[in-house]
């Protein structure tokens, strides 16, 4: 039975905030709220978690797994990026994107997509994702709750807790998410590609 965490949007408790950051560092797998429907998040790099975490999704190991990070400077550390790229990360975080980018070795190999060493990274523009990454002080391993056999993702705690409070360790109610899941866009190389149209806006990309 998973632990059921009412925090506030806008001003997250601090007390919370870091006894859900003690729940994600002793290896549990937590659901959490972001500007794009709800995720699933994990220590970096903790195997159990993330083989959870592909259970409860399918998925298998060809999904590029998203390192959810509070700022520019952080996705240096574990994702290459040049000038060029830079000042499109730059216009265009923190939102509802998650942007492929080429990996550093600073990346556990078990997150890698096999063939193509890349890493999705994202800044989400969401106060209480905000909190934990800052009180965390690394990124967190995540995907988007998506059901199995569902496309949207899910956006409302309640919810979550009932078909999912067995398998998970933590769930962050932090209120209604938006419906539409991120923008997903290759920055591997340019110009950019738009692999999924979501809730952030891809005209820039597109020009």
């Amino acid at each position: 039975m998973s632990q059921f965490f009412q925090i506030h949007p806008e001003n997250p408790q601090k007390r919370l905030v870091e006894q859900a950051i003690g729940i994600i560092r002793s290896g549990g797998v937590v659901a959490y709220p972001t500007d794009s429907g709800y995720a699933l998040g994990c220590h970096l790099g903790e195997k159990k978690a993330i083989d959870k975490i592909k259970r409860l999704r399918a998925l298998d190991d060809k999904h590029n797994f998203t390192l959810v990070c509070s700022d520019l400077s952080e996705i240096g550390t574990y994702a290459k990026v040049d000038n060029a790229v830079f000042r499109l990360l730059k216009a265009h975080t923190p939102g509802a994107y998650t942007f492929i980018l080429n990996a550093t070795t600073e990346v556990p190999r078990l997150l890698l997509h096999p063939k193509r060493r890349s890493i999705g990274v994202r800044v989400p523009n969401h106060a209480i994702t905000y909190a934990l990454l800052e009180a965390l002080g690394e990124p967190l391993m995540s995907v988007t709750l998506i059901p199995v056999g569902e496309e949207l993702p899910m956006t409302d705690a309640e919810e979550i807790r009932e078909r999912f409070s067995a398998d998970l360790d933590l769930i962050i109610d932090g209120g209604a998410c938006h419906l539409e899941p991120t923008s997903v866009v290759d920055l591997r190389e340019l110009p950019p590609v738009v692999l999924r149209e979501g809730r952030g806006d891809v005209a820039p990309f597109r020009d």
